[in-house]
């Protein structure tokens, strides 16, 4: 089968590639380059010793997606992972989420259904969920789907909801996977998390503040009610994220549901200071880091309930927290040593 894999050079879009092309199956990807780097395409290559087709395009032109489809008129499936993921920088560009988030996938699934391709695994988030209570936890996909707490948040729940109109109304079939969050790299070092600019996420900025690239890191609020003030989070390593979605590729062959959706995470919570103590734990530094403010959008504690992922996908989480951040600390190591290979 040939797969087309949007945001294919992405933080998690590579690591796909990689365990689609391990699977055996066939890759076609695309990418802006908007948050990767042209880069990862050969070491993604030197991982895995074989080929992809690739094209720099964007999302949000509609021409640049019916050429990938009619060059390549044997794509069977497409994984979408092309999209803003900012919490925080979406409360404060609302409308470029919505632009990229939601008409971008318009677009996508406009052209696959004038090509013919029936079957899309959508990256969505477990913001949808947002705010919980702790007798509600561990998140089931039969959780209340609620109003968002950041316009990233609703972008994703937009999409959920029109993938969900388009799959009842006509031949397409979706698997949303409800990711938790993504952290670590590739074992080899070689893909990884490649924020432009100051990172969005926590564990890049752990990284970077640990080889001193960020003087400090700052911990938005310590005052929530969880066991150490911080917020709770699932940390999934970003390559049993990937395996998921090959699970949920060959799950088209299973199924003749319209609609699914599968939590993929953990099932364990872990606090940020948890995760910053950790980190220092296997990297054997100290982190500067302070309590800041609360930051807006951000939701208390989540972690997800794994069975149906499990039960019917066949795909559980192997990585532990340690060694997420192990690998996160390596692939950190190995762009420092490109950036001084750089300079001499």
């Amino acid at each position: 089968m040939k797969v087309l894999v949007t945001g294919g050079t992405g933080f998690i879009g590579s690591h796909t590639v990689v365990e689609l092309q391990k699977a055996g199956f066939e890759v076609v990807a695309m990418d802006n380059f908007e948050n990767s780097a042209p880069s990862v395409i050969e070491n993604i290559k030197t991982i895995t010793g074989k080929n992809f087709h690739f094209y720099e395009a964007d999302i949000r032109n509609k021409a640049a997606l019916d050429k990938i489809f009619t060059d390549h008129s044997d794509i069977e499936a497409v994984i979408h992972f092309a999209a803003y993921k900012s919490v925080n920088e979406s409360v404060e560009k609302p409308l470029a989420y919505y632009e990229n988030n939601v008409g971008g996938t318009v677009n996508l699934v406009e052209v696959m259904q004038k090509h013919g391709v029936k079957n899309l695994v959508f990256s969505s988030s477990c913001t949808v969920y947002g705010d919980v209570s702790v007798d509600a936890l561990p998140i089931t996909e039969d959780s209340p789907v609620v109003k968002a707490n950041s316009p990233y948040g609703n972008t994703k729940k937009i999409c959920e909801e029109l993938l969900y109109d388009t799959a009842k109304a006509s031949t397409t079939r979706i698997v949303a996977l409800r990711y938790f969050n993504p952290i670590g790299a590739h074992d080899s070092a070689l893909i990884g998390e490649l924020p432009n600019g100051v990172p969005n996420n926590l564990i890049p900025f752990v990284t970077q503040t640990a080889i001193g690239i960020r003087e400090k890191l700052t911990v938005f609020g310590n005052d929530y009610p969880t066991r150490d003030g911080s917020c709770i989070r699932d940390f999934i390593h970003v390559v049993d994220l990937a395996k998921a979605h090959v699970k949920a590729i060959e799950y088209f062959d299973k199924s003749a549901d319209s609609y699914s959706v599968f939590n993929i995470g953990t099932g364990t919570g872990n606090t940020v200071l948890e995760a910053i103590h950790a980190f220092e734990k296997v990297s054997s530094t100290k982190l500067n880091y302070q309590i800041g403010d609360r930051r807006p959008g951000d939701v208390v504690q989540i972690y997800a309930s794994c069975d149906k992922a499990i039960n019917v996908l066949g795909w559980q989480a192997e990585r532990t927290l340690e060694n997420s951040l192990e690998t996160a600390w390596k692939w950190e190591l190995h762009l420092k040593q490109l950036r001084e290979q750089a300079v001499n």
